[in-house]
């Protein structure tokens, strides 16, 4: 089962972190609060889904830090960067290290839950596809050592005949194994199949 969204704000000004759970709340956003990136880092679970609201400048950690530690750990939440100082390289930095967007405060509400609007629509592309993978792998699992020779083979574009003499059986036997293994794949033809072993291979 998967952590439901939510947005982590991290800003060390608490009227701001206030204003922003308010905001957030009337919009029916899961809202977690934390005053500085270090106590976030110590509560921050992998399966945490959703969007990091980070303020740039912070005491101890600053956000670029904590967005670059994040990547490091292999975070998939994807960040929109809060500033109150709106300086050039700062924002180029944060776009670097893959942040969707770059709010200047005091913050424009509308272009605030655009962002979030955008963060939440890619973690919910992402979850889809790692179902999907998770799907294919299981569909994948289902296959004899057989079938899931003849499968390479057929996707690397061989022929019946060609499968049987290098494997040492008939052609008949190839079809057989290979309706199977289609059948269980879900797959009609051999497009369909190629379509589907990519996408098990981008896992």
């Amino acid at each position: 089962m998967h952590e439901p969204l939510s947005v982590f704000i991290v800003d060390d000004d608490a009227s701001v972190r206030d204003a922003l759970s308010l905001l957030l709340g009337i919009h029916d956003y899961r809202v977690a609060v934390f005053a500085d990136a270090e106590s976030f880092l110590k509560a921050y679970k992998k399966e945490w889904r959703g969007c990091l609201l980070l303020d740039i400048r912070m005491p101890g950690m600053d956000g670029l830090s904590l967005q670059k530690h994040l990547a490091e750990l292999g975070s998939e939440l994807p960040v929109i960067v809060m500033t109150g100082h709106g300086d050039v390289a700062s924002a180029r930095e944060a776009f670097r290290a893959l942040a969707i967007d770059f709010l200047e405060k005091p913050l424009d509400h509308k272009k605030l839950l655009a962002g979030l609007a955008e963060a939440f629509s890619r973690q919910q592309v992402s979850l889809v596809a790692k179902m999907n993978q998770d799907q294919t792998q299981r569909l994948l699992g289902n296959l004899t050592p057989r079938e899931r020779e003849i499968m390479e083979k057929v996707v690397n574009g061989q022929h019946n005949r060609e499968i049987a003499a290098e494997l040492g059986i008939s052609p008949r036997t190839v079809e057989v194994h290979k309706a199977r293994m289609m059948d269980k794949l879900g797959v009609g033809n051999v497009a369909d199949l190629v379509r589907l072993q990519l996408h098990a291979n981008r896992g």
